[in-house]
């Protein structure tokens, strides 16, 4: 059983050494099985089958061989499940970060009124949240007044138009 929990344990500090080194330790295994493999899939593989064959040790009379078959059928399947895992959150995808430029065309309300050619304040709602602009006009646009975002002056000032309707 002393066996089985070093492995156990071994796996575990693989683990930890996976992800104090970020990286770093996986090009040990480059090339390995394919590229297939990565270090926290080697030491979730090692942990289980050296914890799985102690727990079927320990609680049956399956013996060594038994053991060991169990334990390396519970690790390949926390490898795969790690694998897995990881290609999931690896292909996460997070959305494009906002320019300027893509203000263009938001509509949003005058919160401080806009002077003609002058500037004044718009509350624009961008990715579902409310952001206040600076904003300048050719005609005068009053508080309230519903507007357009026509051109993006800078990261926070916008020039604006009224809505038609």
């Amino acid at each position: 059983m002393a066996w089985f929990l070093g492995l156990g344990a071994a796996g575990l500090v693989l683990l930890v050494l996976a992800f104090v080194f970020d990286g770093v330790l996986d090009g040990v295994l480059d090339g390995a099985f394919g590229g297939m493999v990565s270090l926290p899939a080697l030491a979730g593989f090692v942990s289980m089958l050296g914890f799985g064959g102690a727990i079927v040790l320990g609680t049956t009379g399956a013996g060594p061989v038994g053991a060991t078959a169990a334990g390396t059928a519970a690790g390949l399947g926390t490898a795969w499940l790690v694998v897995r895992l990881s290609r999931v959150l690896m292909r996460d995808q997070t959305a494009p970060t906002l320019r300027s430029a893509d203000l263009v065309g938001t509509p949003g309300s005058v919160v401080t009124p806009i002077p003609p050619g002058g500037y004044g304040e718009v509350l624009l709602r961008v990715g579902g949240q409310p952001l206040k602009y600076a904003a300048r006009s050719e005609v005068a646009q009053p508080l309230g007044e519903e507007i357009w975002v026509t051109a993006a002056l800078s990261s926070t000032a916008v020039e604006v138009r009224a809505v038609e309707r």
